[in-house]
């Protein structure tokens, strides 16, 4: 059973990310299809996503908020895919949270509890200041974020000892690593096609348009 993130596991997993945050290599690869009907069943948490339900193709993003190739693809790539396909209906996108240390977990939980309308724009605030607080002692930064979210010291202290929607990340997690094999991040599956590490817009959107024509 997992516990609570608490401020000394924030800060002990902080000062490793830190150092490793530039580490990975950018790798792009296609190595199978996962089925799509048990890929999109919903976790505890439920789904939060973007674009229509109609969308014909759907992209499903596992990341973790320590990740700086998933925080590129969220500041450079996804509003390119966005714009293009997202906002004019062919694509619905959804991130699912894969935390790889007690730092990440913290930060989604925070998105979470941002609610549903916000969790995007919380997510997107976040991996844009990745290098504020992805650092030694990231409560400071972090606090003052969610502040600036609608967050007091009491709300952001309580969602981060929110022992349900802690444990319904981990749900997400396990699921991702032990039904759909997912070993790294970012993992995307594009209509259920697997497309893991970093990929430019340009490589992205002749995936993207490949599935639109089948």
């Amino acid at each position: 059973m997992t516990v609570p993130v608490t401020r000394r596991q924030l800060v002990t997993s902080a000062s490793c990310v830190a150092a490793a945050a530039a580490i990975g290599l950018p790798v792009a690869a296609r190595a199978d299809t996962v089925d799509v009907a048990e890929l999109m069943k919903p976790s505890t948490l439920g789904d939060i996503y973007i674009g229509p339900d109609t969308a014909p193709v759907t992209i499903v993003e596992y990341a973790s908020m320590t990740c700086n190739h998933c925080a590129a693809f969220t500041t450079q790539v996804l509003p390119k895919i966005k714009e293009r396909y997202i906002d004019t209906g062919k694509v619905r996108y959804v991130l699912r949270e894969f935390p790889l240390d007690p730092l990440a977990a913290g930060a989604f939980m925070l998105a979470r509890c941002a609610g549903k309308d916000k969790y995007y724009a919380m997510v997107d605030t976040l991996f844009h200041q990745f290098g504020k607080w992805v650092v030694q002692n990231p409560i400071p930064p972090l606090l003052a974020i969610a502040k600036q979210a609608g967050f007091t010291q009491q709300t952001f202290e309580a969602c981060l000892q929110d022992q349900k929607l802690l444990d319904g990340l981990d749900e997400i997690r396990k699921r991702g690593s032990q039904q759909f094999k997912v070993e790294s991040t970012p993992t995307f599956f594009v209509n259920g096609e697997r497309v893991v590490g970093a990929v430019p817009f340009e490589e992205f959107a002749k995936i993207i348009d490949r599935h639109l024509k089948a």
